[in-house]
């Protein structure tokens, strides 16, 4: 006969009280970094535990977290909304935006400029300062930028495990430089800008791929890089097609993929994925006739609201003055909307800002 057991045996506290530091630490980093980290208001040392060595190498390889496709609207006011594409719905709650005291700026006057491997990029205008911030490590940077007047272009936050960079482009005295923010020497550096790609368009990023950041320029088209080692520009050597309407990039950090739109008179009748190789533009897909009638509908032409970016295999593709997201899944080859956010109000108009988001506990400031 099998005996029942009424009830579960409890710890004794004399005896785990005793585990040795290194024993607690194995044990506890085989818990899911998600489950572990609900714990961290419920004791400093399992804070300090997140950054011993033995979880940093067990859970720096990759992200524990859910990814998301990040919403930045000016009516959301310091919130910003979460789609989780694993989950494939919205999330009930997003981000907020909560300043440390000794900012001068409220939340509601910073806006959300770029994200890169897990760290956001916030400007603070009346500061004329840069946060950087990492929301799961709840840590945050203060970048001060060395000119004023606080006009950039084409700002790019570019994280790796080695620190992180600031691209930008400001105009100062009739002039305009191209300014390089080093977090591992906390200075920024001033460069010879590249006058061609000057877009007159805060939307558009750059595409970061082996220490370059791509852009690209206005008619006549084409694409140059920036090598962020040592401030020198380049333009490649790229042939566009003849009836190109548009064009913008996106990269996975290991090929280049080419959007544009194809028609005459600046409108355009067809869009087109493209990978780059070399001098080369392969073409991959071609956007389906009624999905891209309706992309087009909703640009009225203004290409300058187009912009895009990589998203863990999608390609996403969004237009400023509208609330969905159109991507194309690279592995299943096929396009798809991204449903309207709920929160939003019905009456919303432009300034739909919308970025990649993995959430990387290690990704320091």
């Amino acid at each position: 006969m099998v005996k029942k057991l009424t009830a579960t045996p409890e710890m004794d506290p004399e005896i785990w009280s005793k585990l040795p530091p290194e024993i607690l630490e194995q044990v506890l980093s085989c818990l899911p970094l998600k489950n572990f980290y609900t714990l961290l208001s419920t004791c400093k040392h399992f804070k300090s535990l997140l950054f011993s060595p033995i979880f940093i190498s067990k859970h720096t390889s990759t992200s524990a977290f859910s990814s998301f496709i990040l919403l930045s609207h000016p009516q959301f006011q310091s919130h910003f909304s979460l789609y989780d594409t694993n989950l494939s719905r919205w999330l009930t709650r997003g981000l907020y935006l909560s300043l440390p005291f000794h900012f001068s700026d409220p939340p509601s006057a910073s806006s959300l400029l770029s994200s890169s491997n897990g760290l956001l990029c916030f400007s603070l205008p009346s500061s004329s300062c840069f946060l950087i911030s990492n929301f799961v490590a709840k840590t945050t940077r203060l970048v001060k930028f060395p000119t004023h007047p606080f006009d950039f272009e084409l700002l790019t936050l570019i994280s790796t495990p080695e620190g992180y960079k600031i691209f930008m482009l400001c105009s100062e005295f009739s002039s305009t430089s191209a300014f390089v923010y080093d977090s591992k020497t906390q200075s920024w550096g001033q460069f010879n800008v590249f006058q061609p790609v000057l877009s007159n368009n805060h939307n558009q990023q750059g595409v970061y791929r082996n220490g370059v950041l791509y852009f690209t320029t206005p008619e006549p088209f084409s694409i140059v890089g920036f090598d962020l080692a040592n401030g020198n520009w380049k333009e490649l050597e790229v042939i566009f097609p003849s009836d190109l309407t548009f064009v913008r990039l996106v990269s996975d950090e290991d090929k280049i993929y080419v959007i544009g739109g194809i028609g005459k008179n600046g409108i355009s009748r067809s869009m087109k994925l493209w990978e780059l190789r070399g001098g080369e533009m392969v073409e991959v897909v071609t956007l389906p006739e009624l999905m891209c009638r309706k992309f087009v509908s909703v640009c009225y032409h203004n290409y300058e609201h187009v912009y895009g970016f990589w998203h863990q295999g999608m390609i996403c593709v969004c237009c400023y003055t509208w609330p969905e997201i159109l991507y194309y899944r690279v592995s299943r080859k096929t396009w798809h909307w991204l449903p309207k956010c709920p929160s939003l109000p019905d009456k919303s108009s432009c300034g739909f800002r919308w970025f990649s988001f993995v959430p990387e506990l290690y990704a320091s400031v």
